[in-house]
């Protein structure tokens, strides 16, 4: 079903018990094709829960989960590939788990909010690096408000850099 106007998303922090619902996400095609191994990936996350550099969180609706969404600071990882942005910015990830919830409008409504939400918090910025071939997710952040900034390579693969600003004019409708 498609996200009603002015739905609300809840996110709170990833905990242990999360894990095999994520690694279930993480299993379905059309996560899985962009993610790396779901052993590796579910592994990585683990440590994210205890993380300065980046924050693991569940995306809620009407309390059910039904998303992984992640932040994280390139200016607090060494070497990362982003770290040339602005000081401040944050990246983010975003992966809707359920199938039959993709492709209806979730993803950009749970990145407007989450970045609406960043930014009222001060931050500056907020990046997305998307696979180039990700066409759907490219749209979804587009019509959040993000614009494509770089096409790079990196240890993320080929990514189309994307980013918003806290005074761009108008975040996408």
């Amino acid at each position: 079903m498609p996200p009603e106007k002015g739905v609300l998303y809840d996110f709170r922090p990833v905990t242990e018990k999360d894990l095999p619902m994520i690694a279930g996400w993480l299993a379905e095609p059309h996560v899985a094709q962009w993610w790396n191994d779901p052993e590796t990936e579910i592994a990585e996350i683990r440590d994210h829960i205890d993380s300065i550099s980046v924050e693991p969180l569940i995306v809620e609706l009407d309390g059910k989960p039904i998303a992984y969404l992640q932040s994280y600071d390139p200016h607090l990882e060494d070497d990362h590939p982003y770290a040339d942005q602005p000081f401040g910015t944050l990246g983010i990830d975003l992966s809707i788990g359920p199938p039959e919830l993709v492709g209806i409008g979730h993803g950009s409504a749970i990145v407007r909010q989450f970045v609406e939400d960043l930014f009222e918090e001060g931050v500056p910025r907020v990046i997305i690096d998307p696979n180039p071939a990700n066409i759907r997710a490219i749209r979804a952040y587009e019509k959040a408000g993000f614009r494509a900034i770089d096409r790079r390579q990196s240890v993320y693969g080929d990514v189309v850099l994307m980013a918003i600003d806290a005074d761009d004019e108008q975040m996408g409708e």
